[in-house]
């Protein structure tokens, strides 16, 4: 299950975002490291087992710092009071799709895909689906993978077709996206359960086909 300093750890830092309570709770955001990148660990490992584009990946490449950048955001609370596990074969210099893990008392959940792309990548993406839409329907239409995660999240979609793209295109709801990632809501009950980690990659690795598929996109040759 999640280690039991992982929730108060957060809940406290929440209600306490300053550097005073922080310094004078080290002992306690010590453990919490420690917690933090053996469950990345442990995560890694599930997921990689079936997934092997992974199995390169070590917990430093999926965790993050605990300092919020605060340089643009009118909110200059100094620390994140969520925990997330990004696993993806892509790194900084190259976007690939990817799964992540949020950790955050009421507010947990699993996602993947490929949030935001580039330019570049959002061509490539809409490239691959315009010529390919019938793989990716049939991805979404899986009968696990829609019981889970539903559909794409359509927040971040254009009105009218992107350029280059006829209206008419039977794909055309999905060359309008801007962002292509699923999510699957967690709830706390699901954290307290002693074989979290490996319900949460079975839930996770239901995407792969989807992820295989952005991928696909990313790294075919312009």
């Amino acid at each position: 299950m999640l280690p039991s300093s992982i929730l108060p750890f957060l809940e406290d830092l929440k209600n306490n975002n300053n550097r005073e309570w922080f310094q004078a709770n080290q002992k306690r955001y010590k453990t919490y490291k420690e917690d933090y990148k053996n469950v990345a660990e442990e995560l890694i490992k599930e997921v990689s087992t079936t997934d092997t584009s992974l199995k390169h990946l070590e917990a430093k490449n999926c965790t993050f710092r605990i300092n919020r950048d605060i340089r643009f955001s009118k909110d200059k609370s100094p620390y994140k009071t969520n925990m997330g596990i990004w696993m993806s074969a892509g790194n900084k210099d190259f976007n690939m799709g990817g799964y992540y893990l949020h950790i955050e008392k009421g507010a947990s959940f699993i996602a993947g895909g490929l949030h935001m792309p580039d330019p570049v990548s959002l061509k490539k993406m809409r490239r691959e689906i315009a010529g390919f839409y019938e793989d990716l329907e049939e991805i979404l239409e899986n009968k696990d993978f829609k019981k889970l995660y539903g559909d794409f999240d359509r927040e971040q979609s254009l009105k009218t077709a992107p350029k280059d793209y006829d209206k008419d295109h039977p794909a055309i709801d999905f060359l309008k996206l801007k962002s292509f990632t699923v999510t699957h809501k967690l709830s706390d009950k699901d954290l307290a359960d002693k074989n979290f980690i490996k319900e949460t990659a079975k839930k996770l690795l239901v995407m792969q086909p989807l992820i295989e598929y952005i991928n696909r996109a990313m790294t075919t040759e312009e």
